[in-house]
């Protein structure tokens, strides 16, 4: 007769928030290293810079890093939704105070933009304008739930058309939709068939992240569109 499995001892509570905010510290310094790092690789002298936003997911919490306007959105299966990053506006007030007091102006052209020129406080590259633009992440840390579905990062050219809502709400209903078929043809078969297989169905989060490209371009989005889904059940 097989021993009995032991019953996992529980973390205590002030043992997991030790834990979370030893996490936290790591998440921090490796996101800012990485940043300083890409933002060293860029070309010094193009004049040419970009956005960035990215995440690391663990069992407890998810990481969020971002420089601009490319977001992070975590939707639940309850229909709500968070954005685990704020976007790096130049009228948003903490930024412009920044701006300002580094000596550089935050000037309505066509949107408010700084010196003028761009319409983002923080990017990688744009070293022209150093050092009122900034390439240093805003970092956000945030504890998991069961309800947490989907997680969804795209840059300002799906934003602009789409809302953090309804772009939770179409890239989950893609998710449902496949794990519903998933189960329907596992049952069917009487056992389910690797990914790797030739016939196996397409990744559902690369089709939803598909969608909502293609939703961005039917609404006239004139930006960049990049979009990664993440499926988190």
């Amino acid at each position: 007769e097989a021993p009995p499995t032991p019953t996992p001892t529980p973390v205590p509570q002030d043992q997991q928030q030790q834990q979370l905010e030893r996490a936290d510290r790591a998440c921090r310094e490796a996101f800012r290293k990485a940043f300083q790092r890409t933002d060293a690789e860029t070309c010094e002298d193009s004049g040419m810079g970009s956005t960035a936003v990215v995440a690391l997911l663990a069992p407890g919490w998810v990481a969020v890093a971002n420089v601009g306007d490319s977001r992070a959105v975590l939707g639940r299966s309850d229909g709500a939704w968070e954005a685990l990053s704020d976007d790096h506006k130049p009228n948003r007030p903490d930024e412009r105070q920044r701006v300002e007091a580094a000596g550089g102006h935050v000037i309505s052209w066509n949107g408010a933009r700084v010196m003028g020129v761009l319409a983002m406080s923080r990017a990688l590259g744009d070293r022209f304008l150093r050092p009122y633009v900034i390439a240093d992440p805003e970092i956000t840390f945030t504890r998991r739930a069961a309800l947490d579905e989907v997680l969804v990062l795209a840059s300002d050219g799906l934003w602009d058309v789409v809302s953090n809502g309804e772009a939770c709400a179409i890239a989950a209903a893609h998710l449902k939709r496949a794990r519903a078929a998933e189960r329907s043809g596992t049952a069917a078969a009487g056992g389910g068939r690797g990914r790797d297989s030739e016939d196996a169905p397409p990744d559902p989060a690369k089709v939803a992240a598909g969608s909502l490209v293609k939703l961005a371009l039917a609404r006239g989005s004139c930006d960049n569109i990049s979009v990664v889904v993440v499926d988190l059940k």
